[in-house]
């Protein structure tokens, strides 16, 4: 398409020397003109393009996301349009795709060859901050969760299958078997890799839920060799954490995050009660804990109270200090990203709002004193020291973590109804996370930077 414009501000010279002879008439001008007139006609109703906006005005966001998938499937590219209209994405149009669309709810803008060329160019220029992404893989995409897991149990699995996104789920076996090297891109349900059971001891112990959730866990660990679950959950740990070093995507929300480094940094020190795991805690987990093991967060200090619903000081609960704060005024803001020069946090922040609602969850927020100075931060609850969204490096991958459980539950007690997404098809706080499932099909780009 650069190439188009280039063409476009040659043409007036080329029609000169078309219907112009003079001195200085070549036959390189009149192949250059015949080519011209030849290839225009071609260009302007072969390679016109369908723009999915992702402003305002598009009618479903999440589901757009699905459409830029379905793309990919197809063997198609999909050119992600950063910081342009709420990060909008543009591929080849067809008639097939146009009612792709239509089926699917998602609003659409036919845009010829010359509209698209201009738009490259615009986009491209150095004064603007935005850029061009393309995505040209189809991600292999796994769901870390157990087998007796509900779709509504995960915001992710309830938005992979609004949008129509295609994904495998899998458990500890295929973990520990190094299953997770067939896929490129991995999210954890909202699991507990301390061994606590969630911490739900103090008031749901005598649940049905829980004690079926805790007998499996522990028929599992024995399973595959381990006597407690608590030493299961680091050995998966630690083989996610070789699965990012290799060059995973790995993205995790709620207690999937701050209950992950708190395993690898206790992988030789029991931090579990005895109801969690028959024996006491060492006395001195706390000392023993090695932060150089850690991905994302550093210098915590453990909750040893077994009965308190907290794992550490990593999160900042929703009700410290109390009273339960005004949802009315829990909002979190999106940091702006330089998109020619920070592409991937860029990528992941693409919205079409810049202020989100909050929304809690066992770890609703990331206290940003005890984040790794390496962790790149991508969004906060301005003027507190509440983070939400992060995002960093492990050797050849990376992992962007998500406070809160559902985006558009603000409290999601246990019990609560599924959240229904037809009601919340334009959720900025669902966008964040489908993001990250798009994000590995740049995975050339993101070799680079």
């Amino acid at each position: 398409m650069i190439q188009f414009c280039q063409i476009l501000h040659k043409t007036k010279r080329s029609i000169e020397v078309m219907t112009c002879i003079r001195p200085g008439f070549t036959l390189y001008n009149l192949l250059f003109a015949i080519l011209f007139f030849l290839t225009v006609p071609f260009m302007l109703f072969s390679q016109s393009k369908l723009l999915i906006p992702m402003d305002l005005k598009q009618t479903n966001h999440l589901k757009a996301y699905g459409i830029a998938f379905w793309v990919l499937q197809k063997n198609g590219e999909v050119d992600w349009l950063l910081n342009y209209r709420g990060g909008s994405f543009m591929t080849d149009y067809s008639d097939v795709l146009a009612r792709e669309c239509r089926i699917r709810g998602v609003q659409f803008e036919p845009v010829t060859a010359v509209e698209a060329a201009a738009l490259y160019a615009e986009i491209q220029k150095e004064d603007n901050n935005m850029d061009i992404e393309r995505l040209e893989k189809v991600p292999k995409i796994a769901v870390y969760v157990p087998p007796t897991n509900k779709p509504w149990d995960d915001a992710v699995t309830l938005v992979l299958d609004y949008a129509e996104i295609p994904y495998t789920k899998i458990w500890d076996e295929e973990v520990l078997s190094g299953k997770l090297s067939e896929y490129d891109w991995l999210h954890l349900h909202h699991e507990d890799f301390s061994g606590q059971y969630g911490k739900f001891y103090a008031n749901y112990r005598n649940a049905p839920w829980y004690i079926e959730q805790q007998m499996s866990y522990e028929q599992e660990a024995k399973k595959l060799g381990f006597k407690k679950v608590s030493e299961e959950k680091k050995a998966v740990a630690r083989a996610i954490k070789d699965y990012i070093g290799n060059g995973g995507f790995m993205f995790a929300m709620c207690s999937a995050t701050d209950s992950y480094d708190i395993a690898l940094a206790a992988e030789n020190v029991d931090i579990c009660d005895v109801m969690y795991d028959g024996d006491p805690p060492d006395p001195n987990a706390q000392s023993k804990l090695d932060f150089s093991k850690t991905v994302a967060f550093e210098n915590f200090k453990l909750e040893m109270n077994p009965l308190r619903y907290e794992y550490s000081d990593i999160d900042i609960p929703p009700s410290d200090p109390p009273p339960l704060r005004d949802p009315s005024t829990d909002y979190f803001t999106l940091f702006e990203f330089s998109a020619k020069y920070d592409p991937v946090p860029t990528m992941l922040t693409q919205d079409h709002v810049n202020i989100i609602k909050g929304f809690m969850g066992q770890t609703t927020a990331f206290k940003k004193s005890v984040i790794k100075r390496s962790v790149t931060i991508l969004a906060e609850r301005e003027g507190t020291e509440e983070v939400k969204y992060i995002h960093g490096n492990f050797g050849r991958g990376t992992f962007t973590w998500y406070g809160g459980h559902d985006p558009e539950d603000y409290q999601h007690a246990v019990g609560n109804p599924p959240t229904d997404l037809a009601l919340h098809k334009n959720s900025p706080g669902y966008r964040l996370i489908l993001n990250n499932v798009l994000f590995p099909a740049a995975k050339k780009k993101q070799q680079k930077t």
